[in-house]
């Protein structure tokens, strides 16, 4: 008889460690310096200095010379990169993503769920418009308050994924949704529609437009969403022209990732 032991028994405290380092850069934090890190990973300095010097020497951190303070190196991005075009959703949803754009002159994006949020992984803007959306390629947006994370809200079947949300909801704008009721009564008509729409409750004058992404398994798999400025995105021009779109475009790549209705 094989007894199977937990992956935690496995760990190398280390490579640990050096995660750790690395997870340190995450969100608004471009630049830190030996003496934070120290403190923020509870480590002795020389360890960090370590820590730094080997993913230094392997392009995974790299100096600011002028500051001496270290930055993410180039081989994280590398990585990224290779992580999205490793993902068959990503392929298949770069023409579907480019054709939107072309239809509605709006930017576009393709997002995952991922840790209590959505992550945008591929976008594509538009070339001939003065003011458009940059949609943020690799940073974690909230669920509830985003067109793309109410559509996985609406329509992931995992229940655990509306558990998670906290009860007192954080507020990014005056129109962001706060109250749990409130927003399941909304979910409840995005599951009818077949899709969400964001207003400006997590970026003033911001709106979006998002659906479904499912595969083969009949799972939701990811997201695709329209965004713009709310003045070009009103409602009339929404469900006339954004919705029947994008209601479109999803069901194409979904049926390119498998699905059948």
């Amino acid at each position: 008889m094989v007894v199977r032991r937990e992956k935690t028994n496995y760990l190398i405290q280390s490579v640990a460690h050096a995660l750790d380092v690395m997870e340190q850069f995450f969100g608004d934090v471009d630049e830190l310096g030996v003496t934070e890190l120290s403190k923020r990973l509870k480590l002795h300095k020389n360890n960090v200095f370590r820590l730094l010097a080997t993913l230094e020497a392997r392009g995974y951190i790299e100096q600011n010379k002028a500051s001496e303070s270290y930055r993410l190196g180039i081989k994280c991005l590398h990585l990224g990169r290779r992580y999205i075009e490793h993902m068959g959703l990503v392929r298949q949803a770069r023409p579907i993503l480019a054709d939107v754009t072309k239809k509605c002159a709006e930017s576009t994006y393709v997002a995952v769920y991922r840790r209590e949020g959505v992550v945008p992984l591929e976008a594509v803007e538009p070339e001939d418009r003065a003011v458009r959306i940059t949609s943020p390629v690799g940073q974690t947006l909230p669920l509830h308050c985003t067109a793309a994370g109410k559509t996985h809200l609406a329509f992931d079947n995992d229940e655990q994924l509306k558990s998670s949300l906290p009860e007192n909801l954080p507020a990014f704008t005056n129109r962001t949704i706060v109250d749990r009721a409130m927003l399941f009564a909304q979910l409840e008509a995005v599951a009818k529609n077949g899709y969400s729409v964001d207003c400006g409750e997590y970026l003033n004058e911001v709106a979006s437009v998002a659906v479904p992404i499912r595969d083969y398994t009949r799972s939701v798999v990811g997201s695709l969403s329209v965004s713009g400025p709310a003045y070009r995105l009103a409602e009339d021009r929404i469900t006339s022209e954004i919705a029947p779109l994008i209601l479109d475009a999803g069901r194409e790549l979904s049926h390119r990732l498998g699905y059948n209705e």
